[in-house]
Formats: C-alpha cells, sequence, structure tokens
C-alpha cells in the first residue's frame, strides 16, 4: 500500500510532468526552434546534438544563439549564411564537446575564434566568406583535434597558413579552388 500511495504521488508531482524533468535542455531547445533553427540527435541510438541555423539566413542575429550555451551533447552546430558576429562566438565557448562548427558567410573576424580555444574536441571548421584574418588563425593553434579548415575567400594570407601550419601540421587547410 505505501509503495501505491508513493507511486501515486509521484505521478501527481508537477516536476513529473514537465518537459525540463524528461529533458533539462527542454527550454533551449525550445528558444531555438522559436528562432526557426533546429535541434537534433546525431542518430538514432546517440544522444549527442546537432544544432543548426543554416536556413534562416539573416534573420539569425547573436541573441538567437544564446540558448546554445546551456544546451548538452552539442557536437555539430550549423550557424552559416546568417547574421551573427562576434559576440555570438562566446555563447559557444561551454559546447567543450564540440566537433563541427559552421561559420560561413556569417559577420565574425578573427578577434571573435578567441573564444573557440577552448573547443578541443573541435575537427571541422569552415571560415568561407567571413572577415577572419592571420591574427585569427593564430587563435586556432591551440585546437590541436583541428582537420580540416575552411579559409577561402577571407583575409587570410599564405604567410598566416604557413604559420598556422607549424603548430598543426596535420591540418589540411582549403583556400579555395
Amino acid at each position: 500500500m505505501r509503495l501505491l500511495s508513493i507511486f501515486s504521488f509521484m505521478l501527481q508531482s508537477p516536476a513529473a510532468k514537465t518537459p525540463e524533468a524528461a529533458d533539462p535542455d527542454a527550454k533551449a531547445i525550445a528558444q531555438i526552434e522559436k528562432s526557426g533553427g533546429s535541434v537534433r540527435p546525431l542518430a538514432q541510438n546517440d544522444d549527442r546534438r546537432e544544432v543548426s541555423f543554416y536556413l534562416q539566413g539573416p534573420a539569425i542575429k547573436d541573441a538567437d544563439v544564446a540558448p546554445l550555451a546551456t544546451l548538452h551533447k552539442v557536437v555539430i552546430v550549423h550557424l552559416g549564411n546568417t547574421a551573427i558576429t562576434d559576440d555570438a562566438l562566446a555563447y559557444l565557448k561551454p559546447l567543450t564537446g564540440l566537433e563541427q562548427l559552421h561559420l560561413e558567410k556569417t559577420r565574425i573576424t578573427g578577434k571573435g575564434l578567441a573564444n573557440l580555444k577552448d573547443l578541443k574536441k573541435l575537427t571541422y571548421l569552415n571560415l568561407f566568406g567571413t572577415e577572419v584574418d592571420d591574427a585569427g588563425l593564430e587563435q586556432l593553434a591551440v585546437l590541436t583535434s583541428l582537420k580540416h579548415l575552411y579559409v577561402f575567400q577571407t583575409k587570410v594570407t599564405d604567410a598566416g597558413i604557413a604559420k598556422l601550419k607549424q603548430s598543426l601540421p596535420n591540418l589540411e587547410i582549403v583556400k579555395g579552388w
């Protein structure tokens, strides 16, 4: 009988009925989806997440990225073709498990890349069509897992690429066709 009353209490508990109780990230996911982004699991048997604002274009601003800072198990983020600036990259700092980051055709500069220094699992970074320069590339030298970097249509020079390659010799850097 006592077990039955405990079970009944649990069913009536408001905490058990809130979406946050089932998924502590529910509020952040709802905010991202309200902005037009999406949050998906990587695969059926993989609870890591991919977050994408890719198709929302210039409607996505820095504030729309803020909920990312509280999400867990995010490994891929698509922010390409949005209106984000360096300020949005501060929201990515807590995503230490991030492996892929798409920043192509955004308004970020090399200054904002300082926010990525703790993303030690980052293997892929797309900076195509940004204002990133050689000084920005220097910020990436601590990312020892980085394997693929795209810098075409940026302010990056051959000298900046050569310097980064000294720190990360296994990094494939694509600077154009």
